[in-house]
């Protein structure tokens, strides 16, 4: 089958590989229909994780069930299904408690697996024309059958849930006032996950302008990083005045406010210190990682950020952090949008053929041409 394949920093390729198979009798076998590249990914494509050559990329998956193995009960071939990026065993200590991301059965060693992903475990991605999914009966949440609403359901796999575990994070409330960092497709779904949990404003802060034109069709507040500090902005809109909560969904690849290709790992959360008032919370969604090869400084090479923990302390802010947990959200996402309550393929900007993936990472790893979220068909 074809599949994209990781080749080294920035360039990825498709090429055959073999066809998955049944390994283990609560397997299923997944033909593809739509599967995201994510902006996870390209940590991976610009040589900033420890991957190897050889990685099938792919995390975020739906399609049709092709083959279930004899142990799996509630699925059959002909569903349509999507899968959460988490793959997880549904039966681990974490796992009971709702803690998919952080599985311990998956990925012996580490807390969490995922599909296509650098240290998650020996699960190929499904940017390809076939997906394994272990565990079948947990990890595939069945959808209508049919081609409705599959952009929208494509976001289910990761950045919908992701977006709004943020706000989940953060325990955005009714009424409440949020700064999202990052205008993303993680970024843009927390922003979007906060208004449909209430919030009074939101307001979200990127510097690349189609991305910050999707943040204002959907009511939310833009700003423009590069035109002054996100916080002074924010306090000059609020009367001087912070916000009750915040998100970062940018991670450690974020740079400094007016030095366009300068990382600064800690500038995202340092704002969010500065910007959210005293007993507010940080929900931080954004990726950080142990081992980053391409950090500023040996500090960020591992993992270490220097930050303003006494004036967080001083404010009694609270955090959260950590991977998604998609299966507590999906299932309920999935029926917002089946209700038409929620229509996250606002956020999808290209449907690309499988065969042009290479081209595809390199304009959304650019962020040009409108490229803000891209679903590959195979």
């Amino acid at each position: 089958m074809r599949a994209v394949v990781y080749k080294g920093p920035f360039k990825v390729a498709v090429e055959q590989v073999a066809d998955p198979k049944i390994q283990h009798p609560n397997d299923a076998i997944v033909r593809i229909t739509s599967s995201c590249i994510c902006g996870s990914d390209l940590h991976m494509y610009e040589g900033r994780t420890a991957a190897q050559p050889g990685i099938v990329f792919g995390h975020e998956n739906m399609g049709i069930i092709e083959e279930v193995g004899p142990g799996v009960t509630t699925l059959h071939k002909g569903d349509r299904v999507v899968m959460p990026f988490n793959v997880a065993c549904g039966f681990c200590k974490n796992c009971e408690r709702g803690f998919t991301g952080f599985c311990l059965t998956v990925n012996p060693g580490f807390a969490g697996g995922a599909y296509g992903y650098v240290a998650m475990g020996p699960y190929p991605g499904g940017q390809a024309e076939h997906l394994r999914v272990p565990y079948a009966d947990f990890n595939a949440l069945k959808l209508p059958q049919g081609n409705e609403h599959e952009e929208d359901f494509a976001m289910l796999a990761d950045i919908f849930p992701t977006g709004y575990h943020g706000t989940e994070l953060a325990q955005v409330s009714p009424g409440e006032s949020v700064v999202v960092f990052g205008a993303g497709p993680v970024g843009a779904m927390a922003a979007y996950s906060a208004m449909i949990r209430g919030a009074a404003v939101v307001y979200v802060v990127d510097r690349v302008a189609e991305r910050l034109q999707k943040i204002k069709e959907i009511g939310a507040v833009p700003i423009d990083f590069s035109k002054g500090d996100p916080v002074q902005q924010i306090r000059q809109m609020r009367n001087g005045d912070g916000v009750d909560k915040g998100i970062d969904a940018v991670g450690y690849q974020a740079v400094q406010p007016g030095e366009k290709d300068k990382e600064a790992p800690s500038v995202v959360l340092e704002s969010l210190i500065q910007i959210v008032n005293p007993t507010g919370m940080l929900g931080i969604p954004g990726l950080y990682v142990p081992s980053d090869p391409g950090g500023i400084d040996p500090h960020a090479k591992h993992g270490q950020i220097l930050l303003s923990f006494g004036k967080l302390f001083e404010k009694g802010l609270r955090l959260g952090t950590g991977q998604c947990n998609v299966k507590r959200y999906n299932r309920y996402l999935r029926d917002m949008i089946i209700a038409g309550r929620a229509k996250p393929s606002f956020i999808v900007s290209n449907n690309v053929s499988l065969n042009d993936a290479s081209t595809a990472y390199e304009k959304f790893d650019k962020r040009v041409e409108g490229y803000t979220k891209v679903i590959l068909k195979p």
